[in-house]
């Protein structure tokens, strides 16, 4: 007797195929990272679009820049939060499924800011549309594991820096435009309209990478196992906390630059919008460079250079402000740096720190951007905490980050040498 196999378990069949990480045609490979590389540039750009406008959101809102700045704060830890609770989903669902549920919560939370009635409403719907948001970036990192071997998923992180860096380049840019055209509540309407693209985007064309795997337990005791097995790794603890500094000295930056740029050293917010862009070009340019470096070096070497490297310009930096002779001559630069040094801590922290996990890839991928949007949701809450009328809370966090980065890399090498001996 012949058994003819239902739909159910074809479906299954079908799926885990999908999943395995079969080599990718080069075509295949460029779309599949265009469009990871817009869904993970959703976050970016919801942050990087409305900065140019915090001085006219305080004097729309009746309120100060410091209460405005905790809405880019409530955003940070709603990415912290959602990302944790998108892990178990992703590793249990597939992919896309939660994805194209996140995004429908961000477009409705992106209205409801661009109609809030004062600050605290907008500080909560951020919040919201950071819960739905960071599903895109949780996602993109787990199906470059999935579908992508070990050897090449750096590079593949580093051409995912490279979509997503176009984000912070054009953001600040159309964000200036928008608010002398239209005013800032415009911004948000933009936000939704492009998360709908990528709803639909999603649902067409992205394929699933991994089948629903009914043996994920989402009870909340199983979930916190996951974690902490993941979490108690010394590589992922290591690299994930010191990609995390890194990234929260990027973080103090993105808070903080509003105020010193505009306010301390007189940009106007066209200016600021170009100050913005060239940074994050150095960002991105260093995670472009970092993928010709991969051919010749392995992840571990350049983030021992990076760091570095990181230290030298987080001293300069501090040094300059207490001499008092941080000119915008000698700020630019240093920050500039700061960013482009940025870029290659980034992907290598992150493929080092999800190497060791490829059944609970997703688990892991949402505990690194957990990690990742904690460290600035506390960072930018410090720049509003420590807020002075000075640029020294920006710069001297920056110096903390740079130096906690260098200790943690520094660190993990002598364990690793320890053991080898």
């Amino acid at each position: 007797m012949i058994i003819q196999p239902d739909e159910s378990t074809c479906l299954n069949v079908l799926l885990q195929r999908m999943s395995q990480k079969s080599p990718l045609a080069k075509k295949q490979k460029n779309i599949l990272i265009l469009t990871l590389g817009f869904i993970a540039a959703l976050g970016p750009f919801s942050i990087d679009t409305y900065l140019p406008g915090f001085p006219t959101i305080a004097e729309s809102l009746n309120t100060d820049i410091s209460n405005v700045s905790l809405t880019l704060t409530s955003y940070f830890i709603g990415i912290s939060v959602g990302q944790l609770i998108y892990g178990p989903l992703l590793d249990r669902y597939g992919r896309k499924k939660p994805l194209l549920i996140g995004l429908g919560i961000y477009i409705l939370a992106s209205l409801g800011c661009a109609l809030a009635p004062d600050v605290e409403a907008l500080i909560f719907l951020r919040l919201v549309q950071a819960l739905g948001g960071c599903v895109g970036m949780v996602a993109s990192r787990a199906i470059v594991r999935d579908r992508f071997p070990t050897n090449e998923v750096a590079r593949v992180f580093s051409a995912l820096i490279l979509v997503m860096g176009a984000a912070p380049i054009v953001a600040p840019t159309v964000g200036g435009y928008l608010i002398d055209h239209f005013g800032w509540r415009f911004i948000f309407v933009l936000l939704s309209a492009l998360s709908l693209v990528m709803f639909v985007l999603v649902w067409l064309v992205l394929m699933e990478s991994k089948s629903p795997d009914s043996g994920v337990s989402l009870h909340i005791k199983k979930v916190s196992r996951g974690y902490w097995e993941v979490l108690t790794h010394r590589d992922f603890l290591m690299y994930g906390l010191a990609g995390s500094l890194a990234m929260a000295g990027l973080f103090t930056y993105i808070a903080g630059s509003p105020f010193v740029l505009m306010e301390l050293y007189g940009f106007s917010e066209k200016s600021f919008g170009w100050v913005f862009g060239i940074n994050a070009f150095g960002f991105i340019a260093g995670s472009q460079i970092n993928r010709l470096l991969l051919r010749k070096w392995d992840s571990i070497m350049i983030t021992q250079v990076s760091a570095l490297l990181i230290l030298i310009t987080g001293l300069l930096l501090g040094t300059g402000l207490a001499l008092d002779i941080l000119s915008r001559f000698m700020l630019l630069p240093l920050l500039f740096i700061f960013l482009f040094l940025s870029g290659f801590l980034n992907p290598n922290t992150t493929a080092l720190a999800l190497e060791p996990f490829e059944k609970n890839a997703g688990v892991a991928s949402a505990l690194v951007g957990s990690f990742r949007m904690f460290a600035g949701a506390i960072s930018s809450a410090l720049i509003g905490i420590l807020h002075n009328d000075t640029s020294g809370p920006m710069i001297w966090i920056m110096v903390i980050c740079g130096i906690l980065v260098f200790v943690l890399v520094q660190a993990h090498a002598r364990l690793a040498q320890e053991e080898d001996n």
